[in-house]
């Protein structure tokens, strides 16, 4: 079973415009309204792959039925601890340029905390636990390093999809798969990660502090992937239309880890996962089954693998 934890979920709302203006009434041209949160995303494509899992994390009010309800209708089996305050709204503004407003989210109790934390030690021996996104500052900044100590006992395989010290401080824990972005992993050292030697470099150094599998997406030039024996594995992405870089990571951890859970095979987890994320960043929204089996097609010619660190 694979397991993701969202701690700040939430609705967006996202309206598409002509021209902004700031001196008179904008309308919109059309607008819908979505689920958001890394975790979320994550389980929604691998639902969409056929991989069962569970969602966790904190909803609440009626805007966190309604989010409940549309990850129903994706198939998705939900687990949330209900608070007392309501799920936050995003608002994105889709005009000559994008406007992203992003709530900041209800307050989070000591007991509603202990009540998630109740939840996750029902996490067991084999499953996966993704842990993605940022902390929101109404929860203790350690929240990750709490549940990770709580299952550090159990064979469960940790997925972290965070920044900065966020990341940094779970690797004692040996994560399973982190992933870092190629700006992400560079902001760590303090250097630019613009060549695939540079990545590879910083991504040992990631693996020497305690990561198993480290895994760097880079935008238009596809992904790096250290693995857990040491071998190096890289894939472009195929060429194509940006249209919504939002979900793209997400959705290329929910490929790797779909494509790892097949036949635990590396280089076809790193071609799903390319897949998945560009198949999203080609897309209005998280990518579709079709659409995502459609790219996996165009990825064989880009990869290369089993390489060894010099």
């Amino acid at each position: 079973m694979i397991y993701t934890v969202t701690l700040n979920p939430a609705l967006d709302y996202v309206m598409h415009t002509g021209a902004l203006r700031t001196d008179d009434i904008n309308r919109s041209v059309s607008e819908s309204l979505t689920y958001g949160g890394k975790g979320i995303n994550v389980s929604v494509i691998l639902s969409r792959l056929g991989i069962a899992g569970k969602a966790l994390g904190f909803i609440g009010g009626f805007t966190g039925e309604y989010l409940k309800k549309m990850l129903c209708e994706e198939g998705i089996c939900c687990d949330f601890c209900e608070i007392a305050g309501n799920t936050r709204i995003n608002v994105k503004i889709k005009a000559e340029t994008e406007l992203d407003i992003n709530a900041q989210g209800p307050a989070v109790s000591d007991a509603e905390i202990e009540s998630l934390l109740a939840k996750i030690d029902a996490v067991c021996d084999g499953d996966y636990l993704v842990l993605a996104g940022s902390i929101p500052k109404n929860l203790p900044a350690d929240i990750y390093e709490t549940i990770l100590q709580r299952l550090h006992k159990k064979q469960v395989r940790f997925v972290i999809d965070a920044t900065g010290d966020l990341l940094l401080h779970t690797l004692r824990y040996h994560p399973f798969l982190i992933k870092p972005n190629h700006h992400e992993l560079g902001d760590l050292f303090g250097v630019q990660t613009d060549q695939e030697e540079t990545v590879a470099h910083y991504a040992a150094k990631l693996q020497e502090m305690g990561a198993q599998n480290v895994l760097v997406s880079r935008s238009k030039d596809g992904a790096f992937l250290l693995d857990a024996q040491g071998k190096r594995h890289s894939a472009g992405a195929p060429a194509g239309k940006l249209i919504n870089s939002v979900g793209s990571g997400d959705s290329m951890v929910a490929g790797f880890l779909a494509g790892f859970l097949q036949n635990g095979d590396y280089h076809a987890a790193l071609r799903l996962g390319i897949a998945c994320g560009t198949a999203t960043a080609f897309s209005e929204r998280l990518a579709t089954a079709d659409k995502i089996h459609a790219i996996l097609q165009k990825t064989e010619s880009h990869t290369k693998s089993g390489l060894s660190p010099e």
